[in-house]
């Protein structure tokens, strides 16, 4: 079938320039005069839209694009337009948009819009799966942290819970100073009195040879898994993330 007039189509319905409608029709009055004559009978939003194009002129010697006022007309709008022109031209053109509208309704292009409507929504699908496979990704690496402190029941230096967070023990334990959580009591790190008793920390002690081949006991503090926990919550606070749990 010969393509009399362009139809387009857009969120599953076929639509129709009125400009192109108008030249089909080879209608002599202007084309504004001829929709403020011929629109007094449509409904904006349901027969038509008001949209606008643009297009090329010449001027002086070169092209300037300028916009043009335009409407989509539904295909039963463009139908009764072609009527109301009482042309030859008017009942061709009419002619036309039925064989468009069968060819539309044809059990084979219903067939063929519900695939291509499956397919593209089988595409969404797949990306929002990916998007979804992503943030759970994301949302294991962030839980990681803490499944490790839960799982591993041994107390730890504080250099080691240092480098989770990319410090060296020495700035950790300022960290946790100024945080008010420890203070340095004769050599050792000990918790405010406030968190005494809870668990968080335990002392032990080494015993090395000083320069003068003297036996010397030092005692130092290590972080139980609860203590762990607790400076993850204090540090999360005050936003401050292991390295695991911060953004690329």
């Amino acid at each position: 079938m010969e393509e009399l007039i362009k139809v387009q189509v857009k969120n599953d319905r076929q639509l129709v320039s009125a400009r192109d409608l108008y030249k089909g029709l080879e209608i002599k009055t202007r084309f504004s005069l001829w929709v403020k004559q011929n629109f007094k009978a449509f409904e904006e939003g349901q027969d038509f839209t008001s949209v606008v194009t643009t297009t090329e002129v010449q001027n002086n010697g070169g092209t300037q694009r300028r916009e043009l006022q335009d409407y989509l007309l539904t295909i039963d709008t463009a139908k009764e337009l072609c009527m109301m022109s009482k042309t030859e031209k008017g009942k061709e053109v009419r002619k036309y948009f039925i064989q468009v509208e069968k060819k539309w309704n044809s059990p084979e292009m219903v067939m063929h819009r519900a695939l291509e409507f499956s397919n593209a929504r089988i595409e969404q699908l797949k990306l929002e799966n990916k998007n979804l496979n992503i943030q759970l990704e994301e949302s294991n690496k962030k839980a990681s942290y803490l499944d490790l402190i839960l799982g591993d029941p041994t107390p730890i230096l504080i250099t080691q819970i240092a480098n989770d967070y990319g410090y060296s023990a020495v700035a950790f334990n300022r960290l946790l100073k100024k945080f008010k959580v420890q203070r340095r009591v004769n050599g050792q790190w000990i918790l405010y009195r406030a968190f005494m008793g809870k668990g968080y920390t335990s002392t032990k002690s080494k015993t090395y040879e000083d320069h003068h081949g003297k036996l010397r006991t030092k005692i130092y503090t290590v972080w139980t898994q609860k203590g762990r926990r607790f400076i993850y919550d204090i540090l999360k606070k005050n936003g401050i993330l292991p390295l695991i749990e911060r953004e690329d």
